[in-house]
């Protein structure tokens, strides 16, 4: 196998299942007193995987879109990131957001990758949705399909195919509510 097809083989089979270490401090600041802010997305949970799968993979959240943002998701700030280990190999990525939009409990969130261990991750975008179902949530990421390298605009992610192990699902999807004209 070559250099490059190892490359993708092994950052593929990184985040083919990734998962985060815990949410990551947003870099927004909390909104004032009595003002609800536009949008959000936090909480952490570890993918299911059956036995006898070894692999620890969690996902942690931290997006806000502020108040006065409320027309452009794409100012969203927060960061999110993943870790994905079986037997102690494997990985981690943290992304800075750079758009959140959100529709009753689900949340797209995006962002470019700036610390991880994984080389061919630094500065790729990749896009994230989550479903808010209550301790049953689900999770879909960009990096699926044969095109791994593709590359992933702002405010889009894929259908939250994954289920989370039962009792570590505690994501929080605050709805977007756009200003629309009357």
């Amino acid at each position: 196998m070559n250099r490059r097809t190892k490359i993708a083989a092994v950052a593929f089979a990184l985040l083919s299942g990734a998962g985060a270490a815990g949410a990551a401090t947003a870099s927004s600041p909390a909104p004032a007193e009595g003002v609800r802010e536009a949008a959000a997305l936090t909480g952490t949970a570890k993918l299911f995987r059956p036995a006898p799968a070894d692999d620890d993979i969690t996902f942690g959240f931290d997006a806000h879109l502020a108040s006065e943002d409320r027309a452009d998701p794409q100012a969203a700030t927060g960061t999110f990131r993943w870790s994905h280990y079986t037997r102690g190999t494997g990985g981690y990525a943290v992304a800075k957001v750079d758009c959140l939009v959100t529709g009753g409990k689900v949340a797209v969130v995006t962002g470019v990758v700036f610390d991880t261990d994984v080389k061919e991750l630094r500065k790729k975008r990749v896009g994230i949705t989550v479903h808010d179902l209550g301790g049953q949530d689900r999770l879909g990421y960009s990096w699926v399909g044969r095109d791994t390298r593709a590359k992933v605009p702002p405010c889009l992610g894929s259908a939250p195919f994954e289920t989370v192990r039962a009792g570590t699902g505690d994501f929080d999807v605050l709805p977007w509510e756009p200003p629309y004209r009357q």
